[in-house]
Protein backbone atom coordinates (compact mmCIF):
# COMPACT_ATOMS: atom_id res chain seq x y z
CA UNK A 1 0.00 0.00 0.00
CA UNK A 2 1.40 3.34 -1.03
CA UNK A 3 2.15 5.84 1.75
CA UNK A 4 0.05 9.01 1.70
CA UNK A 5 1.71 12.07 0.22
CA UNK A 6 3.34 14.35 2.80
CA UNK A 7 1.64 17.61 3.72
CA UNK A 8 4.72 19.44 2.46
CA UNK A 9 8.27 18.67 1.37
CA UNK A 10 11.00 21.04 2.55
CA UNK A 11 14.35 21.28 0.78
CA UNK A 12 17.50 22.28 2.62
CA UNK A 13 21.25 21.95 2.71
CA UNK A 14 22.68 19.38 5.10
CA UNK A 15 24.81 21.56 7.38
CA UNK A 16 23.83 21.64 11.07
CA UNK A 17 22.72 25.27 10.70
CA UNK A 18 20.67 24.60 7.57
CA UNK A 19 19.00 21.60 9.20
CA UNK A 20 18.22 23.66 12.32
CA UNK A 21 16.56 26.26 10.11
CA UNK A 22 14.56 23.65 8.18
CA UNK A 23 13.37 22.05 11.42
CA UNK A 24 12.28 25.46 12.69
CA UNK A 25 10.25 25.99 9.53
CA UNK A 26 8.74 22.50 9.87
CA UNK A 27 7.73 23.24 13.47
CA UNK A 28 6.15 26.56 12.51
CA UNK A 29 4.25 25.02 9.60
CA UNK A 30 3.03 22.23 11.88
CA UNK A 31 1.72 24.72 14.44
CA UNK A 32 0.20 27.07 11.86
CA UNK A 33 -1.75 24.35 10.07
CA UNK A 34 -2.41 21.79 12.80
CA UNK A 35 -0.52 18.93 11.17
CA UNK A 36 1.99 16.53 12.67
CA UNK A 37 5.64 17.38 12.07
CA UNK A 38 6.14 13.85 10.71
CA UNK A 39 3.81 14.76 7.85
CA UNK A 40 6.22 17.47 6.75
CA UNK A 41 9.26 15.86 5.13
CA UNK A 42 12.74 17.39 5.05
CA UNK A 43 14.81 16.58 1.95
CA UNK A 44 18.55 17.25 2.18
CA UNK A 45 20.54 18.46 -0.83
CA UNK A 46 24.25 18.77 -1.44
CA UNK A 47 24.90 22.08 -3.21
CA UNK A 48 27.86 23.16 -5.27
CA UNK A 49 29.05 25.32 -2.41
CA UNK A 50 28.93 22.36 -0.03
CA UNK A 51 30.83 20.10 -2.39
CA UNK A 52 33.64 22.56 -3.06
CA UNK A 53 35.69 22.51 0.13
CA UNK A 54 38.85 24.11 -1.28
CA UNK A 55 39.18 27.30 0.75
CA UNK A 56 41.42 28.80 -1.93
CA UNK A 57 38.66 28.62 -4.57
CA UNK A 58 36.33 31.62 -4.39
CA UNK A 59 32.57 31.19 -4.43
CA UNK A 60 32.35 33.43 -7.49
CA UNK A 61 34.55 30.95 -9.37
CA UNK A 62 32.28 27.98 -8.65
CA UNK A 63 28.93 29.64 -9.22
CA UNK A 64 28.54 32.96 -7.47
CA UNK A 65 25.91 33.98 -4.97
CA UNK A 66 23.49 31.15 -5.76
CA UNK A 67 26.06 28.41 -5.23
CA UNK A 68 24.37 27.32 -1.99
CA UNK A 69 20.83 27.33 -3.41
CA UNK A 70 20.97 26.13 -7.03
CA UNK A 71 20.22 22.43 -6.47
CA UNK A 72 17.38 23.23 -4.07
CA UNK A 73 15.90 25.74 -6.51
CA UNK A 74 16.04 23.20 -9.33
CA UNK A 75 14.29 20.57 -7.19
CA UNK A 76 11.61 23.10 -6.28
CA UNK A 77 10.92 24.08 -9.88
CA UNK A 78 10.88 20.40 -10.92
CA UNK A 79 8.22 19.65 -8.28
CA UNK A 80 10.42 17.35 -6.18
CA UNK A 81 10.02 19.62 -3.13
CA UNK A 82 7.49 22.29 -2.23
CA UNK A 83 9.42 24.78 -0.09
CA UNK A 84 13.08 25.75 -0.20
CA UNK A 85 14.53 26.98 3.07
CA UNK A 86 17.44 29.37 2.60
CA UNK A 87 19.68 31.74 4.49
CA UNK A 88 18.46 34.81 2.64
CA UNK A 89 21.94 36.29 2.19
CA UNK A 90 22.81 33.24 0.02
CA UNK A 91 19.97 33.78 -2.44
CA UNK A 92 20.93 35.33 -5.78
CA UNK A 93 19.39 38.71 -6.52
CA UNK A 94 17.96 37.39 -9.78
CA UNK A 95 15.58 34.54 -8.95
CA UNK A 96 15.00 31.66 -11.38
CA UNK A 97 11.86 32.08 -13.46
CA UNK A 98 8.90 30.50 -11.70
CA UNK A 99 10.31 30.89 -8.18
CA UNK A 100 9.33 33.38 -5.50
CA UNK A 101 10.75 34.27 -2.11
CA UNK A 102 7.31 34.24 -0.57
CA UNK A 103 7.97 34.54 3.16
CA UNK A 104 10.66 35.44 5.66
CA UNK A 105 10.77 34.37 9.28
CA UNK A 106 11.35 37.11 11.83
CA UNK A 107 14.91 38.28 11.43
CA UNK A 108 17.55 37.24 13.94
CA UNK A 109 20.37 39.49 15.14
CA UNK A 110 21.98 40.87 11.96
CA UNK A 111 25.42 41.55 13.44
CA UNK A 112 28.72 39.76 12.93
CA UNK A 113 30.51 38.19 15.88
CA UNK A 114 34.26 38.38 16.44
CA UNK A 115 35.78 35.07 17.51
CA UNK A 116 39.32 34.59 18.78
CA UNK A 117 41.05 32.42 21.36
CA UNK A 118 43.75 35.02 21.94
CA UNK A 119 42.32 38.53 21.49
CA UNK A 120 39.31 40.34 22.90
CA UNK A 121 38.76 42.38 19.75
CA UNK A 122 40.10 43.12 16.31
CA UNK A 123 42.05 46.10 17.66
CA UNK A 124 43.88 43.78 20.08
CA UNK A 125 45.15 41.31 17.50
CA UNK A 126 48.96 41.38 17.14
CA UNK A 127 50.60 43.03 14.15
CA UNK A 128 50.22 40.86 11.04
CA UNK A 129 47.81 38.44 12.70
CA UNK A 130 46.04 35.86 10.54
CA UNK A 131 42.40 36.80 10.00
CA UNK A 132 40.32 33.93 8.65
CA UNK A 133 37.49 34.63 6.25
CA UNK A 134 36.41 33.79 2.72
CA UNK A 135 33.93 36.69 2.69
CA UNK A 136 35.39 39.59 0.75
CA UNK A 137 33.04 41.95 2.64
CA UNK A 138 34.36 40.83 6.02
CA UNK A 139 37.95 40.89 4.74
CA UNK A 140 37.55 44.44 3.42
CA UNK A 141 35.91 45.63 6.64
CA UNK A 142 38.67 44.07 8.75
CA UNK A 143 41.39 45.59 6.55
CA UNK A 144 39.71 49.00 6.78
CA UNK A 145 40.44 48.97 10.52
CA UNK A 146 43.61 46.87 10.43
CA UNK A 147 45.46 47.03 7.08
CA UNK A 148 48.27 44.93 8.57
CA UNK A 149 46.14 41.80 8.96
CA UNK A 150 46.92 38.73 6.87
CA UNK A 151 43.70 37.41 5.32
CA UNK A 152 43.64 33.61 5.14
CA UNK A 153 40.93 31.52 3.39
CA UNK A 154 38.38 30.19 5.88
CA UNK A 155 35.43 28.23 4.54
CA UNK A 156 33.13 25.53 5.86
CA UNK A 157 30.11 25.28 8.12
CA UNK A 158 30.06 26.95 11.53
CA UNK A 159 31.55 24.00 13.42
CA UNK A 160 34.25 23.50 10.78
CA UNK A 161 35.32 27.10 11.11
CA UNK A 162 35.29 26.91 14.90
CA UNK A 163 37.57 23.88 14.67
CA UNK A 164 39.89 25.68 12.25
CA UNK A 165 40.15 28.52 14.77
CA UNK A 166 41.03 26.04 17.51
CA UNK A 167 43.63 24.45 15.20
CA UNK A 168 45.38 27.77 14.71
CA UNK A 169 44.56 28.19 11.02
CA UNK A 170 43.73 31.78 11.93
CA UNK A 171 44.01 34.02 14.99
CA UNK A 172 40.48 35.35 14.57
CA UNK A 173 37.42 35.18 12.36
CA UNK A 174 33.94 36.61 11.98
CA UNK A 175 30.68 34.65 11.97
CA UNK A 176 27.06 35.79 11.83
CA UNK A 177 25.70 35.88 15.37
CA UNK A 178 22.35 34.68 13.96
CA UNK A 179 23.87 31.35 12.99
CA UNK A 180 25.58 30.97 16.36
CA UNK A 181 22.29 31.72 18.12
CA UNK A 182 20.38 29.14 16.07
CA UNK A 183 22.98 26.49 16.87
CA UNK A 184 23.13 27.33 20.57
CA UNK A 185 26.74 28.45 20.12
CA UNK A 186 26.43 32.16 20.97
CA UNK A 187 28.84 31.66 23.88
CA UNK A 188 31.59 31.15 21.30
CA UNK A 189 31.51 34.83 20.36
CA UNK A 190 34.32 36.85 21.89
CA UNK A 191 32.40 40.04 21.09
CA UNK A 192 29.58 41.22 18.84
CA UNK A 193 30.49 43.95 16.37
CA UNK A 194 28.63 47.19 15.77
CA UNK A 195 26.87 47.56 12.44
CA UNK A 196 28.56 50.86 11.66
CA UNK A 197 32.10 49.46 11.29
CA UNK A 198 30.95 45.99 10.23
CA UNK A 199 27.78 46.46 8.21
CA UNK A 200 26.25 43.01 7.65
CA UNK A 201 25.67 41.32 4.32
CA UNK A 202 22.37 42.24 2.67
CA UNK A 203 19.60 39.98 4.05
CA UNK A 204 21.87 38.54 6.77
CA UNK A 205 20.05 36.89 9.67
CA UNK A 206 16.80 36.14 7.83
CA UNK A 207 15.46 32.73 6.81
CA UNK A 208 13.71 32.91 3.44
CA UNK A 209 11.09 30.49 2.11
CA UNK A 210 11.08 29.88 -1.62
CA UNK A 211 8.05 28.39 -3.40
CA UNK A 212 6.87 28.10 -6.99
CA UNK A 213 5.46 31.49 -7.92
CA UNK A 214 2.31 30.02 -9.45
CA UNK A 215 1.61 27.47 -6.70
CA UNK A 216 -1.30 28.99 -4.81
CA UNK A 217 -1.45 26.20 -2.24
CA UNK A 218 2.08 26.69 -0.99
CA UNK A 219 1.99 30.45 -1.31
CA UNK A 220 -0.94 30.30 1.11
CA UNK A 221 0.72 27.70 3.36
CA UNK A 222 3.83 29.80 4.01
CA UNK A 223 1.92 33.09 4.32
CA UNK A 224 1.25 32.71 8.10
CA UNK A 225 5.02 32.37 8.68
CA UNK A 226 5.84 35.64 6.96
CA UNK A 227 7.07 38.41 9.26
CA UNK A 228 6.02 41.58 7.46
CA UNK A 229 8.67 43.95 8.94
CA UNK A 230 11.43 41.49 8.06
CA UNK A 231 9.99 40.99 4.56
CA UNK A 232 10.06 44.74 3.94
CA UNK A 233 13.63 45.13 5.16
CA UNK A 234 14.93 42.21 3.12
CA UNK A 235 13.12 43.52 0.04
CA UNK A 236 14.86 46.89 0.44
CA UNK A 237 18.30 45.33 0.87
CA UNK A 238 17.88 42.96 -2.06
CA UNK A 239 16.68 45.84 -4.25
CA UNK A 240 19.83 47.77 -3.35
CA UNK A 241 21.97 44.74 -4.12
CA UNK A 242 20.28 44.26 -7.49
CA UNK A 243 21.20 47.81 -8.52
CA UNK A 244 24.83 47.15 -7.53
CA UNK A 245 24.89 43.77 -9.28
CA UNK A 246 25.99 42.38 -5.93
CA UNK A 247 27.50 38.90 -5.81
CA UNK A 248 30.11 36.91 -3.94
CA UNK A 249 32.80 39.02 -5.57
CA UNK A 250 31.43 42.38 -4.42
CA UNK A 251 32.12 43.81 -0.93
CA UNK A 252 28.67 45.16 -0.08
CA UNK A 253 27.05 45.81 3.28
CA UNK A 254 23.49 46.79 4.17
CA UNK A 255 21.46 47.47 7.27
CA UNK A 256 17.80 48.44 7.54
CA UNK A 257 16.10 49.90 10.59
CA UNK A 258 13.00 51.91 11.23
CA UNK A 259 9.66 51.76 12.98
CA UNK A 260 6.09 51.61 11.80
CA UNK A 261 5.75 52.10 8.07
CA UNK A 262 9.03 53.95 7.59
CA UNK A 263 12.29 52.18 6.81
CA UNK A 264 15.82 53.55 7.00
CA UNK A 265 18.36 51.77 4.79
CA UNK A 266 22.11 52.20 4.99
CA UNK A 267 24.38 50.68 2.39
CA UNK A 268 28.09 50.59 1.64
CA UNK A 269 30.50 49.29 -0.96
CA UNK A 270 34.18 48.81 -0.25
CA UNK A 271 37.38 48.27 -2.18
CA UNK A 272 38.96 44.87 -1.59
CA UNK A 273 41.62 46.38 0.66
CA UNK A 274 39.03 48.29 2.65
CA UNK A 275 40.76 51.62 2.09
CA UNK A 276 37.99 53.09 -0.05
CA UNK A 277 34.40 53.10 1.14
CA UNK A 278 31.26 54.68 -0.24
CA UNK A 279 28.14 54.95 1.89
CA UNK A 280 24.59 56.07 1.34
CA UNK A 281 21.36 56.05 3.31
CA UNK A 282 17.75 57.00 2.80
CA UNK A 283 14.33 56.60 4.38
CA UNK A 284 10.99 55.70 2.89
CA UNK A 285 7.97 53.41 3.05
CA UNK A 286 8.39 51.61 -0.30
CA UNK A 287 11.10 48.93 0.14
CA UNK A 288 11.78 48.50 -3.57
CA UNK A 289 12.08 52.23 -4.25
CA UNK A 290 14.18 52.72 -1.14
CA UNK A 291 16.64 50.00 -2.06
CA UNK A 292 16.95 51.28 -5.61
CA UNK A 293 17.59 54.82 -4.35
CA UNK A 294 20.39 53.79 -2.00
CA UNK A 295 21.91 51.55 -4.67
CA UNK A 296 21.87 54.36 -7.24
CA UNK A 297 23.34 56.82 -4.73
CA UNK A 298 26.22 54.40 -4.14
CA UNK A 299 26.78 53.99 -7.87
CA UNK A 300 26.76 57.76 -8.36
CA UNK A 301 29.53 58.07 -5.78
CA UNK A 302 31.66 55.15 -6.93
CA UNK A 303 31.12 55.49 -10.67
CA UNK A 304 29.68 52.94 -13.10
CA UNK A 305 32.97 51.05 -13.48
CA UNK A 306 33.72 50.70 -9.77
CA UNK A 307 33.49 46.92 -9.88
CA UNK A 308 35.89 46.53 -12.80
CA UNK A 309 38.41 48.89 -11.19
CA UNK A 310 38.41 47.15 -7.83
CA UNK A 311 38.25 43.60 -9.09
CA UNK A 312 41.04 44.04 -11.66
Amino acid sequence: MQSPAPFARIGTRGSPLALAQAKLVRSLLSSAHGVAEDDIHIEVFSTGGDRSQDANVSLSTIGGKGVFTKEIDEALLAGHIDIGVHSSKDVATGLPEGMALAAFLEREDVRDAFLSLTAAGIDQLPEGAKFGTSSIRRAAQALRLRPDLQIVPFRGNVHTRLQKLADGVADATLLAIAGLNRLGEAHRATSVLDVDNFMPAPAQGAIGLAVRSGDRRFLDLVAPLDHAPTHARIAAERAMLAVLDGSCRTPVGAWTGGQGGDLMLKGEILSLDGQTTFRAEASGSDPQALGEKVGKDLLDQAGPDWLEQWMA
